[in-house]
């Protein structure tokens, strides 16, 4: 519940701001929503993003993820960091390196690595960014897929 608080607050903050979308923002805070599919499992998935670019073409960020239901109902927490190419097609490509935390009476943490992808839609203030990732963690994959609501500044 605490997260999803944390969730809805950020989205607010991330809505009111008075920036002005620009080809030339640094700073790309944004709020995520989609599925994690691994296991024959796929369950909802949120969190929230922030990229800073260098330029146009190369960015680094973080993400936070939760997924509540996840490996049994124990929620899996992803947080990790990544690095970013942005193609001229608005594609973004990332890779990044963190950690799978699975709660529950066990609780553990796992290292992760990610491949992803999205589509930068451009409307107005806002970004759009239908994405794709691939985690391995082990031997095991998990498929994330989704939608970042992004307000560059």
């Amino acid at each position: 519940m605490k997260s999803i608080f944390t969730l809805l607050v950020s989205t607010g903050l991330l809505l009111a701001s008075n920036q002005a979308f620009s080809a030339d923002a640094h700073h790309l805070p944004g709020v995520f929503l989609g599925y994690t599919h691994a296991e024959h499992e796929t369950e909802l998935t949120y969190g929230i993003e922030y990229e800073y670019k260098f330029n146009s073409d190369w960015g680094v960020g973080a993400v936070y993820e939760k997924t509540d239901s996840a490996h049994h109902d124990d929620g899996v927490t992803v947080k990790l960091a990544q690095v970013y190419y942005h193609t001229p097609q608005h594609i973004r490509l990332g890779v990044g390196f963190g950690e799978e935390k699975i709660g529950g009476d066990h609780p553990h943490t796992e290292d992760l690595y990610r491949v992803s992808a999205s589509y930068e839609y451009h409307l107005g203030d806002f970004a759009i960014e239908p994405t794709i990732a691939i985690d391995f963690i082990d031997s095991e994959k998990a498929y994330v897929f989704g939608v970042a609501f992004v307000r560059p500044f």
